[in-house]
């Protein structure tokens, strides 16, 4: 199939173009930058729509953040994103009518289930994604998720299909941008206390990008994350090991205060289940867990995921 994949410059987007050329798939990367096969913003929907004009698709894909390289402290960080996700997907999705596409997959993440103390227990799909919440800022970032999954899900003559990933890992996050921050003693950590956070390699998330445009079920989200999620000083404390970084230091929660988007995800207890996306999608991780998968990057690479 033919596929306009938005954000294709990105960290997670690079990866989804190669696994879905690897799948068959023709893909066009659709960005602001000057590599990019349709260069448009988002955000401008003429421009988008004059940058597709006579071009023709089977499928669109939403992988488009403004995450690159943040820090993820403040909760004006995540603003770009959240516009991206509200009314650029309302102008990609006029861009896919454009082009005649009836396939819409859009990235999603896991703190649309809520920020905060989930109880321990595995989240499944049906579990209350984009609960509408009581502090302003959080209710910024969840809404926006719900909302572009909304979007996709009712568009008219188009199958919107969701992947809601767990905390991105792996070649180009840990080694680009988490271990310069460890060794420069730049990334405190909370005591996990029983939190835990699920994870994904970015490598099997854009696998699982390839199999959605083939194999998701219209009008279905599905969690994208490994098998044993893994609190996030647990996590740092793997790659500070297993990348010969200091260990990160332990600071109480109260003291990220005011970093108040970091203080929300290192307060949160958010695990999710894959059953889902293992059943309909023949997705599973290359590694059960974050901490094998960081101990393997460190040291020899990644096995093939079946």
């Amino acid at each position: 199939m033919k596929v306009l994949l938005a954000g294709a410059s990105g960290v997670l987007g690079q990866r989804a173009a190669a696994a879905l050329r690897a799948a068959g798939h023709e893909v066009a990367g659709l960005g602001r930058g000057a590599g990019m096969d349709v260069r448009a913003d988002l955000l401008d929907r003429e421009g988008l729509l004059r940058a597709v004009d006579g071009r023709g698709f089977d499928v669109v894909v939403h992988a488009a953040t403004a995450l690159s390289g943040k820090a993820m402290a403040r909760h004006q960080d995540m603003a770009g994103t959240n516009r991206l996700r509200t009314e650029g997907t309302v102008n990609l999705l006029a861009a896919a009518r454009e082009t005649g596409a009836r396939r819409f997959v859009v990235e999603s993440m896991m703190f649309g289930y809520g920020y905060g103390d989930h109880g321990g227990a595995l989240i499944g799909e049906d579990d209350g994604f984009g609960p509408h919440g009581t502090n302003v800022w959080l209710e910024r970032h969840v809404g926006a998720m719900r909302t572009k999954e909304e979007l996709a899900f009712t568009a008219d003559g188009i199958e919107g299909v969701s992947l809601r990933f767990g905390l991105f890992y792996g070649e180009g996050v840990t080694d680009s941008h988490l271990v310069p921050l460890l060794r420069g003693r730049k990334l405190p950590v909370v005591a996990d206390k029983g939190r835990a956070l699920s994870w994904v390699d970015v490598a099997d998330a854009a696998r699982a990008v390839a199999l959605a445009v083939d194999a998701g079920r219209a009008g279905e989200a599905y969690n994208i994350a490994d098998d044993a999620p893994v609190g996030w000083g647990g996590h740092m404390g793997a790659v500070a090991e297993a990348f010969g970084a200091p260990a990160p230091m332990t600071v109480p929660l109260w003291v990220l205060r005011p970093a108040p988007l970091a203080h929300a995800i290192m307060g949160t207890d958010l695990r999710m289940s894959n059953a889902k996306a293992r059943r309909e999608l023949g997705w599973r991780p290359g590694y059960g867990s974050s901490l094998e998968g960081v101990r393997a990057l460190a040291g020899a690479g990644r096995p093939v995921a079946a």
